[in-house]
């Protein structure tokens, strides 16, 4: 077979290229997904991903590396198998980052990427001009959601109405990626759309193996489904965007990487390419559970008669507490008023519970809410690692979390930071006890070891395969082009060259829609 344009992975990021790229009916693109159909009533059901955290079907459920800053412990890293992507299995946060996120990419060499032209992406990304809806629901959170607003006063910080307008400073409803009380992720903004015209093609079910090559320039890649496998030829480009992890996975398997080590596992090499799979970052939060005094979420969904009278209504109204994800408030704001800009972002979640060993929610019905807080910007760096040169073995994860001091020490003032929220009167007047741990009376290396202990990943990987200024520091250039490959891009969250101070699917998207713009005009010129 033989099409201009293959993209691997129907994510947040294909889904906006295979409907930017097949826009003119002369290119014909083909969009190769390893996963299946995204038309689940979990998916679509905004309160519903808790039950996609470890679906199989819908997940590819990788485990990380035992991780020393995390006291050795394994963290679970579900990454979308699914149209949609991790888009479809997220939890719907919608936050475009802060502004010098985007100035510090073009400082690190992706040019171009500086906020002034991110913000303009942005706008054509997002409902009027665009096809994202984001949606203000704060007319369906909970009324305890109120003691948040007033705990953000309590701590001097700003009421934001927008966290993704100028100010964001502060704390405020989260907004999300729905329309008409469903998930609105990409694949229903962008793939759907482009799925009516006939110069695209989407396969299902498809594991892409390796990429093909003649010299250093990709031709096209072979895939798997069940037993047969298939050859392409791509006449333009190529384009990886099967995420932090599957896309670096890839590049390794073709023979992209570092050489010493892809010739230990039996692979040809192609180009040596050492930051390949190198450089990953993500986002840690440190997580507390508090009885409260007033009703919360747990009266309603811990208890049978309130799940039904709660699915009752969404069946028939698109609305109530299903119709909300479980982050409802929460911003960023600064650690220590001396710092120039924030470096924490916080959730405040209007239920407790916990997850049962197969990763399902477990509210019960005394009333608990949540706080937790997250370093924005972390400095340490892991990896992913291909161990075989078989496509279905899973590589190696490794978080690498805690290693720099910087890191070490925003781990405590998250901490700090959560625990002055807890004591505020307003959040004092609604608690009834904290659930052990409790941060009173800890110093600061006993706030270390508690996050040591307890926090978790909140599923942003990225950096895998960044843009940087060259080879020595990066795997892209700042058109999103493999160095030292010809037609082969990378387009997903790998792409980043540092982590952005928030959620990273909405940036994600946003780096789709300029790649497209990218893509086709190097089309144009040549």
């Amino acid at each position: 077979m033989d099409v201009d344009y293959i993209i691997v992975g129907a994510g947040s990021a294909g889904c906006i290229l295979a409907d930017r790229l097949s826009a003119n009916s002369r290119h014909k693109v083909l969009v190769l997904e390893a996963g299946g159909s995204d038309a689940s009533f979990w998916i679509k059901l905004p309160l519903g991903y808790g039950m996609t955290f470890n679906d199989p079907r819908v997940n590819w459920r990788y485990t990380a590396a035992s991780d020393p800053g995390l006291n050795g412990r394994k963290a679970n890293w579900p990454r979308g198998r699914v149209l949609g992507g991790s888009g479809s299995i997220n939890a719907m946060a919608y936050l475009r980052g802060l502004a010098h996120d985007f100035d510090d990419w073009e400082r690190a060499g992706a040019t171009g990427w500086g906020w002034d032209t991110v913000r303009e992406t942005y706008g054509r990304l997002e409902h009027p001009h665009g096809p994202i809806h984001v949606a203000d629901l704060r007319a369906e959170m909970h009324p305890f959601t109120r003691h948040f607003l007033s705990a953000a006063t309590d701590m001097g910080w700003p009421q934001v109405e927008d966290m993704n307008a100028e100010e964001t400073e502060g704390l405020g409803f989260y907004r999300s990626n729905l329309r008409q009380g469903r998930r609105w992720s990409s694949a229903d903004a962008f793939l759907r759309p482009a799925k009516q015209r006939a110069n695209v093609q989407i396969v299902t079910g498809a594991l892409v193996e390796r990429l093909t090559f003649e010299a250093r320039r990709v031709t096209g890649l072979t895939y798997r489904i069940g037993d047969q496998t298939h050859h392409v030829t791509a006449k333009a480009e190529v384009t990886l965007s099967a995420g932090a992890v599957n896309s670096p996975q890839l590049l390794q398997l073709s023979g992209i990487g570092r050489a010493a080590h892809l010739q230990s596992v039996g692979i040809d090499v192609v180009q040596d390419l050492s930051e390949v799979g190198q450089g990953m970052q993500d986002h840690l939060a440190i997580t507390h559970h508090f009885a409260a005094s007033e009703p919360t979420l747990n009266g309603v969904l811990g208890t049978v008669f309130g799940k039904i009278t709660a699915g009752a209504r969404y069946l028939l109204t698109r609305r109530g507490p299903l119709s909300v994800p479980v982050n409802q408030v929460g911003g960023y704001v600064r650690s220590s008023p001396d710092l120039p800009a924030p470096d924490m972002q916080v959730y405040c979640n209007p239920a407790s519970y916990s997850t049962t060993p197969d990763g399902r929610p477990d509210l019960k019905p005394d009333p608990g809410f949540i706080l937790s807080v997250q370093p924005c910007r972390p400095t340490s760096r892991g990896s992913v690692t291909i161990t075989s040169a078989d496509p279905t073995k899973a590589p190696e994860i490794q978080p690498n979390s805690l290693v720099t001091e910087k890191d070490r020490g925003d781990a405590v003032h998250a901490c700090e930071v959560l625990w002055a929220l807890s004591q505020t009167p307003s959040m004092r007047r609604v608690t009834t006890s904290p659930h052990a741990p409790d941060l009173e009376g800890m110093n600061k290396d006993a706030m270390l070891e508690n996050f040591r202990n307890r926090a978790a990943t909140n599923f942003h990987p990225s950096c895998t395969c960044r843009m940087g200024h060259d080879a020595s520091n990066s795997v892209l250039d700042h058109r999103l082009r493999v160095h030292g490959v010809g037609g082969l891009r990378v387009v997903d969250a790998s792409s980043f060259p540092n982590l952005t101070s928030g959620n990273t699917n909405a940036p994600t998207m946003m780096l789709a829609m300029r790649a497209a713009d990218l893509i086709l005009e190097d089309a144009r010129s040549t």
